[in-house]
């Protein structure tokens, strides 16, 4: 399940990467979806989003439900909504996507769960076409994608009708358009700037993008947070055209990238995003009953209306809650979500928690830090920085930078399955930078044999890295399988459940 670690003479067949891969997904699948039709009840926010979504499949927006309907709801009686447009705190897209496994498979627990374990199979495969652009490894596209199968977050935020997998989804295909975009834009910036070494091209050929910018509407039509990472995203492909254009030879890349590309660039991304984020609220727009919607005959204007009172909810969203989680407790993960919890009668305990492979989360914290210090030591130095070494720093910077401003905001440990993958991003990231062999330290009037003594300690110095970080990256699989009774609920001797507190604050 672990790939070795890679180097530049990585040669993977092909075949038996995609083979790999598709074990691995199969796997992924296979912990998201058996048993996810249980427990029957309702978990955590689950008591909003699922209603909302019966009610939004059936009415076109929220409805408003009668006290108490949850266990009527869970019995079968789905019919205590009215046609009351209820205020609600998220866009609607997220939601829609829910109703939708609603009404294929009914309103059941499965019903309810299947669409966010579909989504959530469906971040593995992506995560490993990202590693593997990155780094040029199959292999390390194989581990990240198989380090995200078994995480417990991941597969517990798989296994509940909750709005932030979606958001994940959404995020990390953004990223993964991003990324497509680079090789065409880079090869028309070289192109363009032959005949114009001032400021070089202003490039609007930029379908992936544009992709990017759809994916990202998208996010911010599940969540709002979604919007953080279109806002750095766009900071980030400004940043990467002022790289291009300088090492394209262009004279003013600064100005250029700014005041020529920018704004092409912003209605590339910004534009596709801003209407995919008002078609999720088609259903709202096109009806009548919603909340808010008679605020003004104009339908656009209406929606602000109400865009402005969900601000001012957001705003004033500081009530404690006993698994409130501020973002800098996700660094310790000091009090993880508990989605469910059973005993048995013979001590057993079952439990499903928003709680990551702690190994991988501690240890992604440390690559994230090798890789910000990386990049500090070339950008000092005046070397490139390596690209590559950015995406998982840009990924942080999106989807958990802007929580940490936000420290009297009530929030969950849950909102970071959004920054999962970029964690184990940076994990398979530094692999390939620490197993990398380092340049041989060679004086000008070095002899044969001093050569030959420093290429050999060079050789063998990249040996034990390589084999400290195949270790680490092996226990970092085995406590991911260890931990993965947190992610799917199974049943464990009340021993084995004690085995898995090892911080006092975890579900004591």
């Amino acid at each position: 399940m672990i790939a070795r670690p890679t180097s530049r003479r990585d040669a993977a067949s092909p075949l038996a990467v995609w083979l790999s891969l598709a074990a691995v997904t199969i796997v992924a699948a296979l912990l998201r979806f058996v048993g996810v039709g249980g427990p029957h009840e309702l978990l955590f926010d689950e008591t909003y989003y699922v209603k909302d979504a019966w009610s939004l499949i059936h009415l076109g927006y929220e409805g408003t439900w009668g006290e108490d309907p949850n266990p009527a709801f869970e019995s079968g009686d789905v019919d205590g909504y009215s046609a009351e447009g209820a205020f609600v705190a998220h866009p609607p897209l997220g939601k829609w996507l829910i109703g939708v496994g609603m009404a294929i498979f009914g309103h059941g627990p499965f019903g309810w769960r299947v669409m966010t374990a579909l989504v959530g199979t469906a971040l593995v495969p992506i995560l490993f076409a990202i590693a593997k652009k990155v780094t040029a490894s199959g292999w390390l596209g194989i581990t990240a994608a198989a380090l995200l199968a078994i995480d417990p977050l991941a597969v517990s935020m798989s296994r509940v009708a909750l709005l932030d997998t979606h958001l994940a989804l959404l995020i990390l295909l953004g990223a993964w358009f991003a990324l497509l975009d680079r090789d065409g834009t880079v090869a028309r910036i070289r192109a363009g700037a032959e005949g114009n070494l001032l400021a070089g091209p202003v490039v609007w050929r930029r379908p992936w993008l544009v992709a990017a910018g759809f994916a990202l509407g998208l996010a911010a039509g599940v969540k709002w947070s979604g919007l953080y990472a279109l806002a750095v995203l766009g900071l980030a492909v400004v940043a990467a055209d002022i790289v291009d254009r300088r090492r394209a030879g262009v004279q003013r890349p600064v100005e250029a990238a700014i005041s020529r590309q920018g704004p092409a660039s912003f209605v590339l991304l910004v534009g596709p995003a801003l209407l995919t984020y008002l078609l999720s609220w088609t259903g709202w727009l096109v009806t009548s009953g919603g909340y808010d919607r008679g605020s003004s005959a104009n339908p656009l204007v209406a929606l602000w209306n109400y865009h402005r009172a969900v601000l001012r909810f957001h705003e004033g969203v500081t009530s404690g809650h006993t698994y409130a989680s501020p973002a800098i407790e996700w660094i310790p993960m000091l009090n993880p979500t508990l989605m469910s919890r059973e005993t048995g009668e013979d001590g057993s305990v079952g439990l499903m928690a928003a709680l990551p492979n702690p190994l991988l989360w501690w240890i992604g914290v440390l690559a994230v830090v090798y890789l910000v210090v990386r990049a500090a030591a070339a950008f000092a130095r005046r070397r490139g920085v390596d690209g590559s070494d950015l995406i998982p720093l840009i990924g942080v910077l999106g989807t958990y930078a802007p929580w940490l401003l936000l420290p009297d905001r009530t929030m969950f440990t849950f909102y970071a399955i959004t920054l999962l993958p970029f964690v184990i991003l940076a994990v398979v990231i530094a692999a390939k930078r620490l197993s990398e062999p380092a340049d041989p330290v060679l004086l000008p009037d070095a002899s044969r044999t001093e050569i030959r003594r420093e290429r050999e300690r060079v050789a063998a110095a990249t040996g034990t890295r390589r084999i400290v970080v195949r270790t680490v990256l092996g226990a970092i699989a085995a406590v991911g399988l260890f931990f993965l009774p947190f992610g799917t609920g199974w049943m464990e001797p009340e021993a084995l459940y004690k085995a898995h507190l090892w911080l006092p604050s975890w579900f004591l």
